[in-house]
C-alpha cells in the first residue's frame, strides 16, 4: 500500500525514525512534536495508514489499556527480537546470536515460525533490575 506524504507525515515519520528502539503513545508523539503544528487526530489518522502500509507496529503492553507505536521499518531492527522494559519502557534489540538461536530452538522443539518483527518480548532490563 502506497502511503501518501503529506508534511505531518514526514514529520511523524522523521520524529519515529530517529526513536526507532522506543515506543511511544499518540499523546507522547504529540506532546514531543508540540511545536510541528501538527494535531492528535492527524497522529493518530497518519499512524493508522502508516501502521497498514507496515512501518509503524501498534504495540500494546500487559496490564495496560494504551496503545504505544514502534517504528519497525528501519534497517537495523529487522533481523532482531525486540525486548521491553516494563518498568521504564525501554526497548532495545536482543543480540542477533541470541535471536536467532530463541528462533532456531521454537522451530525445532515447537515447529513454530516466529515473525521477529512483529515479536517484543516483555520483562525488566538489567538496569531497572539494579534498582
Amino acid at each position: 500500500m502506497s502511503v501518501y506524504a503529506t508534511k505531518q507525515r514526514k514529520v511523524l515519520l522523521d520524529f519515529l525514525k530517529s526513536h526507532a528502539d522506543e515506543v511511544f503513545s499518540a499523546d507522547r508523539i504529540c506532546e514531543s512534536l508540540g511545536s510541528e503544528d501538527i494535531s492528535l487526530s492527524a497522529i493518530y489518522r497518519n499512524l493508522s495508514a502508516l501502521e497498514a502500509a507496515g512501518k509503524v507496529q501498534r504495540v500494546t503492553k500487559g496490564g495496560c489499556r494504551r496503545v504505544f507505536y514502534r517504528y519497525k521499518a528501519a534497517d537495523e531492527c529487522r533481523e532482531h527480537i525486540h525486548l521491553s522494559c516494563e518498568k521504564c519502557g525501554k526497548t532495545f534489540h536482543m543480540p542477533l546470536p541470541a535471536t536467532n538461536r530463541l528462533i532456531d530452538n521454537v522451530k525445532k522443539n515447537a515447529d513454530f515460525e516466529i515473525d521477529r518483527t512483529e515479536t517484543v518480548l516483555y520483562g525488566v532490563c538489567g538496569e531497572c533490575k539494579k534498582k
